[in-house]
């Protein structure tokens, strides 16, 4: 981390605030209020979670700002995950005795639907002098600060990797603190991060091409391959949604076969449209085809996507050139630009609900 540049950036925040009071007051305020809100939620008030204290719970997140019916979100959570699970995987993330690359790790692996940048706000929200906040402007400002070898996607961020970061982030609360914000935690470094460190150029590099390819590409024969396809699908079912479809994911075809991410449309009283995506990191090529073509036997399927790298899109090319009914209906997505879109999207979503020009329904 460059210390120097921490040093000019920290100086410029605290000069700011000393001559707007105004805004430090509401700033302190707003934090403690948020980490007094979280923390209320104790394990037991979490394992007696029912589908509206869910909303209540996942609601005031900044996570959640890029979603204009939250309800809608926390309704999916539940289909996906069932209230069980939610219930004892929330309570053991935010209050399990284990270290926290553990219950990063255990939550990940069991519940579908929540990334890193809702699990790590809601640590640090419950626990901010010890967690920090991962999302992409924390992304933009540690590597704006010189930080090396930041995950750049969503399959990157194990739990190792989320406590390596809070202790970088640890470092700028470590300067705020020697520099006179005695009382500053993880939560206080958010807010300094996206005052002083929000630099476009680095904003923009998370979609640069030629710095994501390798990435991706060694996913695909990694042990973590299985995270990279389980981000693929839950973006391709996020775009989906904002693009008006219900979008679902592993949704059965037929008996033995499952696509990863369907979009659903109705239309009047004429019937549906429906478009099925398959994502392949790994593994058979010729299950990925029969499960599309399969997935055609439904009249209402009007496309079928592979997604994948392009590598391997050329090999399904290949492989389903001369299949009957599949050759003319398939279309092929690599999933880079899955991931470039789903950022712009979010990002897009975020800006004009933070506007809170539709309010929530009831």
């Amino acid at each position: 981390m460059n210390e120097a540049l921490l040093k000019k950036h920290i100086q410029s925040y605290l000069g700011h605030l000393r001559k707007n009071p105004e805004k430090h007051r509401a700033d302190l305020e707003e934090r403690q209020k948020r980490v007094i809100g979280f923390q209320a939620w104790t394990r037991e008030r979490l394992l007696a979670l029912d589908a509206d204290g869910l909303y209540e719970y996942l609601a005031p997140l900044w996570a959640m700002l890029i979603w204009g019916n939250k309800h809608y979100v926390t309704d999916k959570l539940i289909d996906n995950n069932g209230l069980p699970v939610l219930r004892a995987e929330l309570a053991e993330l935010l209050w399990g005795s284990a270290p926290v690359a553990k219950r990063w790790d255990r939550f990940r692996q069991k519940v579908k639907g929540i990334g890193p940048a809702m699990i790590s706000e809601l640590l640090c929200h419950t626990h901010p002098d010890q967690c920090a906040i991962w999302n992409r402007r924390a992304y933009a400002g540690l590597n704006y600060l010189g930080v090396e070898k930041l995950p750049r996607y969503d399959y990157q961020m194990d739990g190792k990797r989320y406590e390596v970061i809070s202790a970088q982030v640890g470092e700028i609360v470590a300067a705020l603190r020697v520099s006179g914000d005695t009382d500053a935690n993880m939560l206080t470094a958010d807010y300094f991060i996206w005052d002083e460190l929000q630099v476009e150029s680095n904003l923009s590099r998370m979609f640069d091409k030629e710095t994501s390819v390798e990435v991706v590409k060694d996913a695909a024969t990694a042990s973590d391959a299985p995270f990279v396809h389980d981000e693929i699908r839950d973006k391709l079912a996020a775009i989906g949604t904002w693009l008006g479809f219900n979008s679902r994911v592993e949704v059965k075809v037929a008996d033995g076969s499952k696509v990863d991410t369907v979009w659903e449309s109705t239309i009047g009283n004429m019937g549906r449209v429906i478009y099925v995506f398959k994502v392949q990191t790994k593994g058979s090529i010729d299950s990925l085809i029969i499960n599309l073509l399969k997935s055609l036997n439904n009249p209402a399927v009007q496309g079928v996507v592979a997604v994948s790298d392009a590598a391997q899109i050329e090999k399904i090319k290949k492989h389903s050139a001369s299949v009957p009914g599949l050759s003319g209906k398939l279309k092929y997505w690599d999933y880079l630009e899955v991931l470039a879109i789903h950022d712009a999207l979010a990002l897009v979503n975020e800006k004009i609900n933070s506007l809170g020009l539709v309010p929530q329904g009831f």
